[in-house]
């Protein structure tokens, strides 16, 4: 099953990111958070699943015959979700619960926004390339949109 998690908490995450990201059709919604709380819970969610998925496409490479089916569906939910996270990178959530975000998110936004916009150039190439098939283009799609995640990471999230 493509959602299959252990625990209620994570779960009702994962339903509440797609409920969001639905519902983020409406113009400005996705803007505004009942709470700081709630805006990173919004942005863990998010990152949570597509870090998921990033790992179940990378399991599937590491067997010698991967199921491309699996990795086409975790490819375009990452894709889907790529923008998502990004609108609860709001004033006031940099110190708010359990958040991995570094201040620099805040302090160099357009760098941040730029390291975003790369990562997301490289997620629709994924998607792109596990819809083709071809397992040497998903591979390489794969590795780019890794590096791109990587980036980002390694200057704006905290160590854990």
């Amino acid at each position: 099953m493509l959602f299959h998690q252990r625990g209620s908490k994570v779960k009702r995450s994962v339903l509440a990111v797609i409920l969001a990201s639905t519902l983020c059709a409406a113009p400005g919604w996705a803007q505004v958070f009942a709470k700081p709380e709630t805006a990173v819970e919004y942005r863990r969610s998010a990152l949570f699943l597509m870090g998921n998925h990033m790992q179940r496409i990378k399991a599937e490479l590491d067997v010698s015959k991967p199921k491309l089916e699996s990795i086409r569906a975790s490819a375009t939910l990452i894709d889907t979700l790529k923008t998502v996270p990004f609108e609860a990178f709001v004033p006031g959530t940099d110190d708010v619960g359990d958040t991995a975000a570094k201040p620099e998110i805040w302090t160099e936004p357009e760098r941040f926004k730029k390291l975003a916009g790369e990562m997301q150039d490289r997620v629709a190439k994924l998607d792109e390339a596990a819809r083709s098939g071809d397992l040497a283009a998903i591979r390489s799609a794969f590795s780019e949109a890794g590096k791109a995640c990587k980036s980002c990471h390694d200057d704006y999230r905290k160590k854990r």
